[in-house]
């Protein structure tokens, strides 16, 4: 399974636009691309699926494991063409001083070579030590290539790829010149969503433009062939429930995308019918659901939209009354509340939890968060949870939990 990962020396260092322009180019040259994100992500996968043309999958050895991540990207990746693998922030950042779950991790896990986006801003021949230190603290030699971005012109452009080359014996496989203007508009959260983009033509022809006879794809190539053959683990997805004769409603609309695929496929594979319904269009709920299940998104932008579909949210409240079972979670819970602010001004929302949230211009943490499961709930066994200096210890006089 040719692949590589694609890593930056940080969060901004420009992998997501590179990733994307190199998934097209590969497209444009006639082959089969699959595209993975180390995760948890929702955005940057969209913008990977309108890229590589099939669904972006999620990567993340912490809520998965490294089995179930090597499974997965085995299940979904391409045999024939190439599968590109976008990391998360800087290569080593992961959860902790050692780089626990980092992307430099993931690409152990997977074997896969290493293509480093290095924005190359106001330096020359330290761009060659930021490499070398990497190339140190990497597995087995994996870093094989690099992809200069931020390239102020020919001259910059040569000293550091000599510089690069010389002292850290990989190849420079592109040059990326300074972009006067992203075609990638973002907001609070991170890149807006390609769905909300109405010029997504555009973009893509800014993007090609961008990497033309700038990224040397016969070397790419060879990077992403020279990974070894990867031992198919046997499929033990568990059985499912038979859902046959369900009708499961889920939000689909700019609002709501934030949606694993794997969740969604498996409520089918289940036999379930999905029923995707428009939180800013329907005027209520379809008639002969089952259940509902609202992901996340981008409610706060969309909030007076929503707000102003007082048919349906009306709808919504009352189904919930009725016993509808919904799974609701991030900008679903949202939805749910008795009013979303943002920017100041409050929305009433579906009222069906006496609660009000507020979204605020910028994220208020990061990372992971290990909870306790403090009473039984359909979804996870009673736990307790001990905390120390050093770490959270997990007991449960149940099982081990799922």
């Amino acid at each position: 399974m040719p692949r590589l990962l694609v890593a930056g020396l940080s969060g901004g260092s420009g992998k997501t636009i590179v990733t994307l322009g190199l998934l097209l180019l590969l497209r444009r040259a006639g082959l089969d691309v699959r595209a993975f994100k180390k995760g948890p992500d929702y955005i940057d996968p969209a913008w990977l699926a309108w890229a590589s043309a099939h669904p972006a999958r999620n990567l993340d050895a912490f809520l998965m494991g490294a089995e179930t991540v090597r499974a997965s990207f085995v299940r979904h990746g391409t045999r024939s063409g190439v599968n590109v693998i976008e990391g998360n922030r800087g290569l080593f950042d992961g959860l902790d001083a050692a780089g626990t779950y980092s992307s430099a991790n993931l690409a152990e896990i997977l074997d896969a070579p290493i293509v480093l986006v290095l924005d190359a801003t106001k330096m020359t021949r330290t761009a060659a030590a930021l490499v070398l230190g990497c190339q140190k603290l990497a597995p087995r030699n994996s870093i094989q290539g690099v992809v200069l971005n931020q390239v102020n012109g020919q001259r910059h452009e040569q000293v550091l790829r000599e510089a690069i080359e010389s002292v850290c014996s990989i190849p420079v496989i592109g040059a990326m010149p300074r972009l006067q203007h992203n075609p990638l508009p973002e907001r609070h959260l991170g890149l807006i969503p390609p769905n909300e983009h109405q010029t997504m033509d555009s973009v893509e022809r800014n993007l090609l433009a961008w990497m033309e006879n700038r990224v040397n794809l016969d070397a790419l190539l060879a990077i992403a062939r020279s990974a070894p053959a990867l031992a198919i683990p046997p499929d033990e997805r568990p059985a499912l429930p038979d859902a046959r004769g369900l009708r499961i409603g889920y939000l689909s609309d700019s609002a709501f995308t934030f949606y694993y695929p794997e969740n969604l496929e498996e409520l089918k594979r289940s036999g379930a019918e999905l029923v995707p319904i428009s939180a800013l269009d329907a005027t209520s709920l379809p008639a002969g659901l089952h259940a509902l299940y609202i992901g996340g998104g981008f409610p706060e932008t969309h909030a007076k939209a929503l707000s102003a579909n007082t048919s349906f949210l009306e709808s919504l409240r009352v189904s919930c009354a009725a016993g509808l079972p919904v799974y609701a979670e991030c900008g679903g819970l949202m939805l749910l509340a008795r009013s979303l602010t943002w920017r100041g001004f409050p929305h009433p929302m579906a009222n069906v939890f006496p609660i009000d949230v507020e979204a605020f211009r910028t994220p208020q943490g990061h990372g992971y968060s290990e909870l306790q499961v403090d009473a039984s709930n359909p979804f996870f066994r009673k736990a307790r949870f001990y905390a120390d200096t050093s770490s959270i210890i997990r007991a449960s006089s149940e099982g081990p939990i799922p």
